[in-house]
C-alpha cells in the first residue's frame, strides 16, 4: 500500500498529468483533452458499440470528475495557490514522520510472482520493520505512478513509462507497515 508518491492520492497535477509548474496554458491544453477522452456522452457511444460492465461506466464517470474538480481547482489562481500551500504543508508532515530512509536497492524481491490480469506479472519488493512485520509495495502500485519495474535475476531497475511527467530524476515514496504506525520513506532515483 503506497502513502504517497509526493502525496497520499492522485494530485490534482496527476490528474491533469501536468507538471506542478505548470502554465495555466499547460494546464487548459490538458484539460480539455483529458475532458474530451472521459466524457460520458463519448464513452456512452462507446459503450453502445462494445459490451462495457457498469463498474467500467462508474470508473469513468468518476474519472470525469475529477478532471472536473482538478480544472476548478488549478484553473483560478488563487484556489490553485491555496491547493499548493495545502499540498506542501501534507508532503511536509508526511515525510517527516517516516521511521526509515531506504533506497530501492535495499528492498527486497518477493519471489512468488503473482499474475494481474491487467499488469502481467508484478513483483512484490518489501523491507523488514522493526515490528516484524513488512514494508511492502508492488510492480502496480509503482506502475500507476508512472515507473515500470523489470527484473533481472535478483536485481530490480525502474524507468520511467512514456508520457509521464515526474518532478525530478527521483521522487519518494511513504510505505505504511503492515501491522504498526512505522512508515518507510522509499527513494527511488537513478530513473533511466
Amino acid at each position: 500500500m503506497l502513502l504517497y508518491r509526493n502525496s497520499f492520492e492522485q494530485t490534482y497535477y496527476d490528474i491533469l498529468s501536468v507538471k506542478e509548474d505548470a502554465s495555466y496554458e499547460e494546464i487548459r491544453g490538458c484539460y480539455r483533452s483529458a475532458i474530451l477522452n472521459s466524457h460520458p456522452d463519448k464513452l456512452q457511444k462507446t459503450t453502445e458499440t462494445s459490451s462495457r460492465s457498469s463498474t467500467t461506466d462508474l470508473e469513468s464517470g468518476d474519472r470525469f470528475l475529477k478532471i472536473q474538480k482538478a480544472w476548478e481547482t488549478l484553473s483560478d489562481w488563487r484556489s490553485r495557490a491555496v491547493y499548493d500551500s495545502e499540498l506542501r504543508a501534507a508532503r511536509q508532515e508526511d515525510a517527516g514522520t517516516a521511521e526509515y530512509d531506504v533506497s530501492l536497492e535495499d528492498m527486497t524481491i518477493n519471489e512468488d510472482e503473482h499474475e494481474d490480469e491487467d499488469e502481467g506479472k508484478v513483483l512484490e519488493l518489501f523491507y523488514q520493520c522493526r515490528c516484524g512485520d513488512y514494508f511492502s509495495v508492488d510492480s502496480s502500485e509503482l506502475g500507476e505512478m508512472g515507473y515500470e519495474v523489470s527484473r533481472e535475476g535478483s536485481k530490480i531497475s525502474l524507468q520511467t513509462t512514456p508520457h509521464t511527467t515526474l518532478p525530478s530524476s527521483s521522487s519518494v515514496v511513504i510505505l505504511p507497515c503492515g501491522s504498526c504506525s512505522l512508515k518507510l520513506r522509499l527513494f527511488i532515483k537513478e530513473l533511466l
